[in-house]
């Protein structure tokens, strides 16, 4: 049986209320392709702009098995406990074969995803690089607007994904491991020029040492590193998600870098920065699809990929075709 579909109207009033299944609906319909879907989602958004925004937006990222879902799943109840409401918008990897996604982060959040005061919602990146789900911005918005302030945005982990995320958050958290070597970690230059707080994971047990010598290296790593844009200089802490250890101090070094750049005015600076890149974004994923949709691009693509599949004709010399046959106006 097929759901009824809501009215603008509905999903405005059920998403000012905070309930959750309208806000997931919400969320999925951003997610949609068809034409009617994309109409309404963008009302919707319009519409709920104006009680958006009213949230500290955090970036978590690192390699696959640093316990990302895992340190959010033992930070998301302490912020709740201290009258928080948190959002989790968790990424997933798509399968370049099946175009399939696992979306198990639920699973791996089964606490906090019990939590009345938590939406964890996963989605998958589709087609979209560097491990950032296509519609992330749009649901962060939303979610402002059902009232969570707290915004986490966990990435895959991938290479790309750094800096996507980095243009939509307002303060990017890098987890670590300790004694994994450099060469697991993928430590590079970039990603340590834009974290702002730095945590060493999983600093218990026999790891415990290797975890406060790891922090000591990255402190003074950090310290050769030129002033950040924000004028705030990184954190290196740890913490131990199994023992509930730390926590509470990273979010205080959150707390504290949010503050000292909404004094200094980089806070609101690097929001309008982020929305002009979504312009730009959205700029460019419309006019993909326009140009895929053009009669013409639908008439001779197949037959112009054949003959670069051939190695008839170069690539460059094909796209620079059928841009010239989507930009010429109809005779």
């Amino acid at each position: 049986m097929l759901r009824k579909r809501l009215s603008l109207q509905e999903y405005i009033d059920g998403i000012k209320c905070g309930k959750r299944f309208i806000l997931s609906r919400a969320i999925t319909l951003m997610e949609s392709s068809l034409d009617s879907d994309q109409k309404l989602a963008a009302d919707v958004l319009e519409a709920l702009l104006p009680y958006s925004g009213n949230s500290i937006r955090v970036g978590i990222t690192g390699v696959p098995g640093v316990g990302k879902s895992t340190f959010i799943n033992a930070i998301g109840p302490y912020l709740i406990e201290q009258g928080h409401r948190l959002a989790v918008l968790s990424i997933d990897p798509s399968s370049e074969i099946s175009r399939g996604s696992i979306l198990g982060d639920k699973t791996r959040m089964s606490e906090l995803s019990l939590n009345p005061s938590a939406f964890i919602r996963p989605s998958s990146t589709g087609n979209n690089l560097g491990g950032v789900a296509q519609k992330t911005r749009e649901s962060m918005l939303l979610c402002e607007a059902a009232g969570y302030d707290v915004i986490f945005i966990e990435t895959v982990g991938v290479g790309q994904s750094e800096t996507l995320v980095h243009q939509m958050v307002d303060c990017f958290l890098l987890l670590m491991l300790a004694g994994a070597g450099d060469e697991l970690q993928g430590i590079k230059r970039g990603i340590m020029e834009m974290t702002d707080i730095l945590v060493i994971h999983k600093a218990d047990g026999e790891n415990t040492p290797l975890a406060m010598k790891a922090k000591k290296e990255y402190e003074n790593a950090l310290h050769l590193f030129p002033k950040p844009e924000s004028e705030v200089l990184p954190r290196v802490l740890s913490c131990s998600s199994i023992e509930k250890k730390g926590l509470d101090k990273i979010w205080k070094a959150i707390i504290h870098y949010q503050q000292k750049t909404q004094q200094n005015g980089f806070f609101q600076q690097q929001r309008e920065k982020q929305r002009l890149q979504w312009l730009h974004d959205a700029l460019g994923q419309q006019l993909k699809q326009l140009f895929f949709q053009h009669p013409k691009i639908q008439h001779e693509l197949a037959q112009l990929e054949q003959e670069v599949l051939l190695g008839h004709a170069s690539p460059t010399k094909v796209a620079r075709a059928l841009i010239q046959a989507f930009t010429t106006p109809p005779s």
